[in-house]
């Protein structure tokens, strides 16, 4: 809350009869509002914009001469985590400011599967030293489902007092559909505690039918960042709901989803990354790369910039940001060129904070966190016989068959190679092992499963970034590269790493919580492109982000098919089944 003081300077200020701090002059500033350009000066002082004005007479401290460029609101990703950006929340500023992305909203889901309550807290004492707006929206599921082993169990009562921290502004993606539809206490429990607080609770609708969303709404649940088709996106609208148009690494909904936007709706849509790695942020940008996409594909400027500032503000409660006119926040990029985006320079709070790609002053990171957090990798010691997929009755088998650019999978059952009884991969036939290994509580679980779509020719790939638990994953065409990948997971305790040949081709630590990296950025974007090409080696024509892709196939909350540390889960009965393929199993 503002000061009387404060106030009375602003307000003077306002009149005229005050200098400001400084003015940006000549610019052609957006109005979110009316999607109108406005030839004027962009007046700010504390912060705050004082006044869009065309009367050129306001005096200030420092100018600057836009000549006659674009300025829009500071850019807001609806729902990230910055986990998987593999950055900490202090370093993750310097990346996102240089595309023009001032404030997001994150849910730290991932280090709350790993460390509770411990990893929320860190996020948040670390976020404090980013240069940028980070706001915080509770896990909702941790873990996910109860068809899986996470690090923590967290309940109302645990995420209660976090609900007071400036902040917090809500309940984060709720993707446990049956606890919801069923009335289950513990799930309502979160809900009905903040709605209590007045804050928003983000949903997790993928695959949901509109019986199902309806329910999710009468519960209060008021996003969902999930839609995959515009017949989706309509339907949550029509319900009430805000619709966040995701654009990630491994989900790619955008141009699916803009048709579903018209001058009638378009205030109900937003745009979120959701997750997206570190190189991708730095090489292709946030949610600036969203703006292009709409842009190529028709969308007006200014209402892809509508989205991705206003919308966005208001569909979080985010008083004072999205939009250029007395009294905002003055967050504002200076634009080189409309239509490709092009940014020139950008300002938090009214202070230059990157200009020509770069941030102008580097954040001092800082990682200071637990033995918890920094020694969350247990897994055991494992032999082939670990891995051995056991076939009784026959050689048909319920398969994942992945979708390249989307969470989501397929069911489909094949006949694969069988010898002795156990599944062998088959390369020429794109079937592969895949194996999750509970890594936090010693509990030795193995879930074991067959996959297809990867298409890797030989080797293996093996992460502790495995959504939400984050148990370790490891694909492979044969087990002695997987077992060489699970290994060396261990020994640099998570991260991510391509085995070939019993070798090491590339691999990345990240230390704490087995999710993010202490590397300086630039390093690990390094580190990132040996690990691509590493990929290319065991994969030569790859054409999708295989990483990404393997660490959704344990979330059991996406369709169809998805593989856990306690067995093959199908997500559309909510159940495991058996790998082998039976007609009783079905």
């Amino acid at each position: 809350m503002e000061s009387i003081h404060i106030l009375q300077k602003r307000i003077a200020i306002s009149q005229g009869s005050r200098p400001a701090d400084f003015i940006l002059r000549n610019a052609k500033i957006a109005n979110v509002f009316s999607l109108t350009w406005i030839q004027a000066d962009l007046v700010v002082s504390d912060g705050v914009i004082i006044a869009v004005d065309r009367s050129g007479l306001f005096q200030a401290l420092n100018e600057m001469d836009a000549k006659g460029r674009y300025v829009i609101p500071g850019l807001i990703d609806g729902h990230i985590h910055i986990e998987s950006s593999m950055l900490t929340p202090s370093a993750f500023g310097d990346v996102l400011l240089p595309h023009g992305v001032t404030t997001v909203v994150t849910d730290p889901h991932e280090i709350a599967n790993v460390a509770g309550i411990e990893g929320i807290q860190f996020m948040l004492d670390n976020a404090e030293k980013s240069p940028m707006d980070i706001y915080v929206m509770l896990p909702s599921c941790v873990p996910s489902t109860s068809f899986e082993h996470a690090g923590a169990i967290l309940q109302a009562k645990d995420l209660s007092p976090l609900l007071a921290h400036p902040s917090v502004i809500g309940l984060a993606e709720v993707m446990d559909f049956p606890a919801v539809l069923n009335g289950n206490e513990d799930m309502l429990e979160k809900i009905v505690m903040t709605q209590r607080a007045d804050l928003r609770i983000d949903g997790h609708g993928a695959g949901l039918q509109h019986e199902q969303i309806r329910g999710y709404r009468v519960a209060g649940i008021q996003t969902d960042h999930e839609c995959i088709s515009s017949d989706e996106a309509l339907d949550r609208v029509e319900q009430g709901m805000y619709v966040l148009i995701r654009e990630g690494s491994a989900a790619k909904n955008l141009q699916d989803l803009l048709p579903a936007v018209s001058g009638q709706n378009a205030r109900r849509f937003l745009y979120c990354t959701d997750d997206k790695h570190l190189d991708e942020l730095v090489n292709e940008g946030s949610i600036d790369h969203a703006i292009r996409l709409s842009i190529k594909a028709g969308m007006d400027p200014l209402q892809a910039i509508q989205l991705a500032t206003i919308n966005a503000a208001e569909c979080y409660g985010l008083n004072g940001k999205g939009a250029l006119a007395p009294g905002f926040d003055a967050d504002f990029v200076l634009l080189d060129h409309l239509e490709t985006l092009e940014i020139s320079s950008v300002w938090k709070k009214g202070v230059q904070v990157a200009h020509s790609g770069e941030v102008i002053t580097q954040t001092t990171s800082n990682t200071d966190c637990s033995s918890r957090i920094r020694q969350s990798v247990h897994l055991p010691s494992l032999t082939a016989s670990d891995l051995a997929i056991p076939f009784s009755q026959g050689s048909t088998a319920n398969v994942i068959e992945i979708v390249p650019n989307q969470l989501t999978t397929n069911r489909v059952i094949e006949t694969v190679d069988v010898n002795e009884g156990k599944f062998i991969p088959n390369i020429h036939h794109d079937q592969l092992k895949l194996a999750v290994i509970e890594r936090h509580h010693h509990k030795h679980t193995i879930g074991l499963g067959i996959v297809k779509g990867f298409g890797i020719q030989s080797g293996a790939v093996a992460t502790t970034i495995a959504h939400d638990s984050h148990n370790a994953i490891v694909l492979g065409t044969n087990d002695k590269d997987m077992l060489v990948a699970l290994e060396k997971l261990q020994s640099m305790q998570g991260g991510l790493v391509v085995v070939d040949g019993g070798k090491i081709l590339a691999s990345l630590a990240l230390p704490i919580g087995g999710l993010m990296t202490e590397s300086p950025t630039q390093q690990a974007v390094h580190d990132l492109h040996k690990l691509h090409q590493a990929l290319h080696t065991i994969h030569p024509t790859l054409d999708y982000h295989l990483m990404l892709t393997l660490s959704f196939l344990s979330l059991p909350v996406i369709p169809s098919l998805k593989l856990t540390d306690t067995g093959l889960f199908d997500v559309t009965s909510f159940k495991h089944i058996p790998v082998e393929h039976t007609e009783k199993a079905g």
